[in-house]
């Protein structure tokens, strides 16, 4: 019996296999998600199964051997991110030893040889692979680091981890189910973006305390607003204070807060404007406006009626 497939593209789609001839399996496997060497055990006990995802730069699969097998690979170009649903997944990846089970993530790092030295015959993997290049984009975007290593594990028992698991099993269902879901490119990238979005989450989890999920890039540029909002910030000095670029640090603010880094300072001044009115103590509008950083009074004053739904005088006679 050998193995069928349906439904792959040459931009994004989906891809189902089952076969009881390893051999013709692995072919199918290397194509759908990394090529590699294989080798059998044990018999196999059960059929082989594969499903896959290709979303553009991140493709998504699920694999069952149906024997216990060991695998190596270089992962060429991407990473591999493992992630046993049954059974036991053990591996060699840069020279540490890795034994993953339900609720932990086995992290390949591209162009470097790993071994998979023991994938058991009851171990189905969610696989999710993602291109170096734009994974490194989203780390440097998403936490300010510009590093090319991740950890060799990842623990999903974490808020963050189960985010991203949760995500990865539902986007890749759905999109097995309605494959139409992802033959637009576009959509493709954008379920990219939000599945990576998650995994570096649970890979650089925030640290205790800081009250947020936010990206440590976005987080470390709103402190500096609010530390001193009537400063005439630059875009220049707002990516130096992120540590990224302007292009990053915009999307980085688009994706968790809605909003540009300009929006953002507008809101903290109006903040601050407001409250000085209502507290008292100022003599005009102008003088509180001006405080805070607004140079055009009718702008300042526009924003402000949109934000409180009254002028800012009215604010100030009935403080």
């Amino acid at each position: 019996m050998g193995v069928t497939e349906k439904g792959v593209s040459s931009v994004t789609g989906t891809l189902t296999a089952s076969s009881h001839e390893l051999g013709d399996f692995s072919d199918a496997v290397a194509r759908a998600y990394f090529p590699h060497e294989l080798a059998i055990k044990r018999s196999p006990a059960g059929p082989a199964d594969l499903r896959a995802v290709d979303l553009g730069p991140v493709r998504l699969a699920r694999i069952g051997w149906g024997s216990e097998v060991a695998v190596e690979s270089d992962h060429p170009g991407a990473w591999a991110v493992n992630v046993p649903r049954s059974g036991v997944l053990e591996a060699t990846v840069g020279g540490h030893h890795v034994l993953s089970l339900d609720g932990q993530a086995t992290v390949c790092p591209p162009d470097e040889h790993t071994r998979m030295t023991r994938w058991s015959a009851d171990c189905s993997i969610v696989g999710m692979r993602v291109e170096r290049a734009y994974l490194a984009e989203e780390v440097t975007a998403l936490v300010g680091l510009t590093t090319d290593r991740l950890p060799a594990q990842v623990d999903l028992r974490t808020d963050g981890g189960r985010a991203w698991i949760g995500l990865l099993g539902s986007i890749g269902t759905e999109a097995l189910r309605n494959p139409v879901l992802v033959r637009d490119a576009r959509v493709g990238r954008r379920l990219a973006g939000t599945l990576t979005a998650a995994f570096v989450a649970a890979c650089f989890p925030e640290e205790p305390g800081c009250g947020t999920i936010r990206p440590r890039i976005v987080s470390r540029v709103v402190e500096a607003m609010e530390a001193d909002p009537a400063r005439d910030w630059t875009a220049a000095e707002l990516a130096a204070a992120s540590g990224v670029g302007i292009r990053r640090l915009q999307q980085g603010f688009q994706r968790y807060l809605g909003r540009t880094p300009t929006q953002q300072l507008l809101a903290i001044r109006l903040e601050r404007v407001h409250a000085d009115l209502l507290a008292g103590g100022a003599d005009s509008v102008s003088d509180v406006a001006t405080r805070w950083g607004f140079a055009h009074l009718g702008r300042f004053a526009a924003s402000y009626r949109e934000r409180y739904g009254v002028a800012p005088s009215v604010t100030l006679r009935g403080r």
